[in-house]
């Protein structure tokens, strides 16, 4: 197995992703698009995982790659391929799947609970999760959830994640890691100065050590699951 991994933004990598996939002898090959450009189609690669970044959906004028990024993602969901999108990436799964993005009414950064739908509760990857855990938020945009998905976790002002076909997509962010989440916090630090008196940025760096110890073991543990389950699908053996 080999996927593509889409980088939206230099500072949101794979993150505690990558050692899952390393664990299980999958490849994986980065395109990065502040660097170079989307790739025509998908041949040679068993599935895409798309990462988050700042801009939205609806700025394709401004960030022409979401274009050819659409037909991509269309083009995986057409195939049956495995998709994972994390909050962007969800984004961009929904909007190629037909479904509305927009603004939300309020932005989640910092961490939240969410909780399980009684589909996400039968899922054969989102089962592993309790009903209600709590993840790292860093979003302003939500979408609608596509004809023909299953909603699978939510919360009180949100969507929080859905499958739809081969596709997962996840509105929070499960791979962050105490660095990444430090390094948005100076690199967007304009827009948490922005959201003074909503959000304490003191307040979610002490939530991050409280809680991210508990979150990278979710997301590997998220993580691996996710690649059985697609393993034991098309009976392939994880890195082969």
């Amino acid at each position: 197995m080999k996927f593509l991994v889409i980088q939206h933004e230099a500072c949101e990598p794979l993150g505690a992703f990558e050692n899952g996939l390393e664990e299980r002898g999958i490849e994986y090959e980065y395109v990065r698009l502040f660097e170079e450009d989307v790739p025509e189609n998908l041949d040679g690669y068993s599935g895409l995982i798309i990462m988050g970044g700042p801009m939205n959906v609806y700025q394709e004028d401004e960030y022409p790659f979401l274009r050819a990024e659409d037909v991509l993602i269309k083009e995986a969901l057409k195939n049956n391929l495995p998709i994972l999108g994390v909050c962007l990436g969800a984004q961009l799964i929904a909007k190629a799947a037909g479904a509305r993005v927009k603004k939300g009414s309020k932005k989640e950064i910092g961490w939240y609970k969410i909780r399980l739908t009684e589909e996400g509760k039968r899922d054969p990857v989102f089962s592993m999760f309790e009903e209600e855990f709590r993840v790292f938020q860093w979003h302003g945009d939500t979408f609608d959830i596509p004809d023909g998905a299953v909603k699978l976790a939510e919360n009180s002002l949100y969507n929080q994640a859905f499958r739809i076909k081969n596709a997962y997509a996840l509105q929070f962010h499960i791979e962050v890691t105490e660095e990444i989440i430090k390094d948005w916090m100076r690199k967007y630090d304009e827009e948490v100065r922005s959201l003074k008196g909503q959000i304490d940025p003191e307040e979610i760096l002490k939530d991050t050590g409280r809680y991210i110890g508990q979150l990278n073991r979710l997301s590997h543990q998220f993580l691996l699951t996710w690649i059985g389950h697609y393993s034991a699908l098309h009976g392939t053996t994880p890195g082969r």
